[in-house]
């Protein structure tokens, strides 16, 4: 019997770029459906939240992230641009956010079509991977088509259809809490979640005690 679990996920949050790769790579190997439910970031939900952490949050944050990179062989490179608009000194978030709205509308399409994973983890390698001015050319279109969706389409949906986008958007996040986390990446597996990148082992390690085989 195919095992079904929810991966909570933001375009802004480079842990989970780091973490969808293999999550992707697990449900290709594996009998597992993973559904993406992406959320809002925590710049757009709480935007003092960078305000008020640690001022060693942020360096500390990069030399991890660049280091997990490393560890696991993943192509990673600060986004130009950010999704978010932030003033890097200030930490301040801008009011107008051009990016991450669009993303996570399309990305909430594309979960609507089943093909959400794919979808986020094709975006996110452009994103976080390196390449330079993502939101214009043909980058999204590029991603979509490796993910077997069309950009156009998703969106128009992303355009007309935003209000009930983010009606989803927002279940998804009372979803998350629900199971016992507010963060991401984190993937939920029967009730129970798995927040961060270095739980995918134990996330499979669960699976396998419920039934996960090969495929």
């Amino acid at each position: 019997m195919t095992l079904t679990a929810d991966l909570f996920w933001s375009f802004r949050s480079p842990y989970s770029y780091l973490a969808i790769g293999r999550y992707r790579a697990l449900a290709a190997s594996h009998d597992v459906t993973i559904n993406l439910r992406p959320v809002y970031p925590l710049a757009i939900r709480q935007p003092d939240f960078f305000e008020r952490n640690h001022p060693n949050w942020l360096s500390y944050m990069m030399r991890d992230m660049i280091r997990v990179a490393q560890f696991h062989g993943i192509p990673f490179g600060p986004p130009r641009p950010d999704p978010i608009v932030q003033d890097v000194r200030t930490r301040a978030i801008a009011d107008e956010q051009p990016h991450i709205y669009r993303l996570t509308r399309m990305g909430q399409a594309a979960t609507r079509r089943g093909k959400g994973l794919a979808f986020a983890h094709e975006v996110g390698q452009i994103i976080w991977g390196g390449a330079v001015d993502w939101h214009i050319g043909d980058h999204l279109a590029g991603a979509a088509r490796r993910a077997g969706l069309d950009l156009a389409e998703l969106e128009i949906e992303a355009g007309d259809d935003a209000v009930a986008l983010d009606n989803e958007i927002a279940a998804n996040q009372v979803a998350l809490e629900i199971a016992g986390h507010w963060g991401v990446p984190t993937l939920v597996f029967e009730g129970e979640p798995f927040f961060g990148q270095d739980r995918i082992e134990m996330a499979k390690w669960r699976m396998e005690q419920k039934g996960l085989r090969a495929r």
